[in-house]
Parts: C-alpha cells; structure tokens; sequence
C-alpha cells in the first residue's frame, strides 16, 4: 500500500473508529484534502470510474477496487433527499463536519499515521457515546437515526443526550418527503444483522414511524422473530422479515421482495388460524421459500 501513502490522504470513517475499538473493518475508505480525481490521475493509478459532481473516483489497486473521495462541502437544498456538492477540495475539516456522527468524523495520514480528531470522536468512542455533529443532521438526512441504531447495537453504544432530544424531536414531526432509496438502504444493514435488540429499540423509541404516516408497532419481540429466522441462509432478506410487520408500501421493493413479504403475510395468518406461536411455524416453512 506504500503508493498509495500521500500527506494528502487519509483514511476516514469507519476504518479509523474501528481500529480505536480493536475491531475488525468492513471497509476502507480513503479521503483526499484536495481534489481526488486529479490525484489519482497524477499517480497514474488505474482509474475504472469517476465521478466529478461529487469529486470521487475508485481505482484497482493490488487487484482490488479502491474508492477515494475529495474532500468536499455540501447542502440539503431538499431536506431529507442527497445532497448537493458546492465545493470540491475543501479543507479535511470541512469535510468531516458534514459526516453523520463524531464517531465517524476521524481521518488518519496514510503517510503519518497522523490522527485528526476535530470533533473529539474518539473520547465519545472510548465514552460509547454516538452524537451528531449539529442540529440539523437528522433534518438535513432522517436516515441517520437508522445508523445511529444500527451503531448502538454493533457496538453497544447510546445517543448522547442532545442527540437524543433531536431524535425525538424529529420523530414527532417527521417530513415525509424523504429518500426512501436511502431508508431501505439502511434497512437492510441495519436488520440483516438479524438483531432482536435492534427490532425493540426501532419500536421503543417509535423510529418505525419514519416508514410512513399512520404506522403502528406490532405486539410481537424482537426475540422471537430472530428464533424463528436464525436457520435462515438467505441472509440478504433477514431485513424483510422483520419489517413484514410494517407497511412498507413506501419502499421501493422489487418483485422478488414483494413476494417473500407476501408469503410472510400468509405465514402469519396461518398462525393465526391454527393459534400456532409465529416462530414455530415460521421455522417450519422458511429455509424452502426463501431459497426458491
């Protein structure tokens, strides 16, 4: 990785809080305090794609694709849809205050191993806080209080309170005209991990409610939907068995989707009928439809 150490890049995100917690990364994600693209070119790295509009551009490197991101400042002109990028090349902290949360806001020099923490993200990891960087972040982008769950329970951390208010703030004047792209996105990450904890807490704290208008919590645990799926192999649609207890007609599914939401509707009202407990014969049924 020695050509790819440069006083101008850095490891961002994920990569760096996960090494603060001596955890394993799903990813690396690199940031360049300048324009991306350019540098990329100049090494003369092989470039499979870029993006201009937003300064990003993935590379192969030692055989695999690698994506790098300018440094960039951005606004919500439509709160709750992408954003738009104004500048491109912007300084690293600019850059990370437009992030989700303090925790996600720490870059390290490929070159130096320099750590830059502006936003004190790492005494809120070693304090197991996740706190948003302003008051406007879950207006700007509502799909963060889903990754804000789904961080709690990867990691066992808690809102902070300022970030809970704004939470709950929002949650009680929720603006519907949002990226539901996005939501679904974070759906699957967030519920694939097939936690019951997540599914209580998406209820408790009436996140679900972001689904759309006029959503009620079911009366079932968390506990017994993860029993009945844990044989599960198709772990790319635990998320849809969790939310068949929702409407999600604002999601856009596709057909195959659609299909399994409607076998686990049938399901359910089999239970029903037979006053069988949901998880038993959800077992029953589910490795064979899920496969199909």
């Amino acid at each position: 990785m020695d050509n790819l150490k440069d006083k101008n890049l850095y490891y961002v995100g994920g990569v760096v809080r996960d090494e603060v917690l001596g955890t394993k990364s799903f990813d690396t994600d690199f940031c360049y305090e300048g324009n991306a693209i350019d540098f990329a070119r100049y090494k003369g790295f092989n470039i499979v794609q870029e993006n201009p509009d937003f300064g990003t551009v993935k590379i192969i490197f030692d055989d695999k694709k690698i994506d790098i991101a300018s440094t960039r400042k951005e606004i919500y002109p439509d709160a709750g849809h992408l954003p738009t990028v104004y500048e491109i090349g912007c300084s690293l902290e600019e850059d990370l205050k437009r992030r989700d949360f303090t925790i996600n806001s720490i870059a390290k020099n490929t070159l130096t191993n320099e750590i830059f923490d502006p936003f004190n993200g790492i005494s809120d990891i070693k304090h197991r806080v996740i706190k948003v960087l302003h008051n406007k972040s879950f207006i700007d982008d509502p799909t963060r209080i889903l990754r804000g769950l789904k961080f709690s329970v990867r990691f066992g951390f808690k809102l902070d309170k300022e970030t809970k208010i704004l939470q709950n703030e929002y949650l009680h004047n929720i603006n519907y005209d949002m990226s539901y792209h996005r939501l679904k996105k974070e759906l699957e990450e967030t519920f694939n991990l097939n936690s019951a904890e997540a599914f209580d807490k998406f209820k408790e704290q009436n996140i679900y409610k972001l689904l759309g208008e006029n959503q009620e919590a079911p009366n079932i645990e968390g506990i017994k939907i993860k029993t009945a799926i844990e044989n599960l192999s198709d772990k790319m649609n635990i998320w849809l068995i969790y939310m068949s207890f929702f409407n999600l007609s604002n999601l856009p599914l596709t057909r195959r989707e659609q299909s399994i939401l409607n076998w686990a509707d049938k399901l359910k009202s089999q239970s029903a009928t037979n006053n069988t407990p949901y998880e038993s014969i959800f077992i029953y049924n589910l490795r064979r439809e899920t496969n199909c």
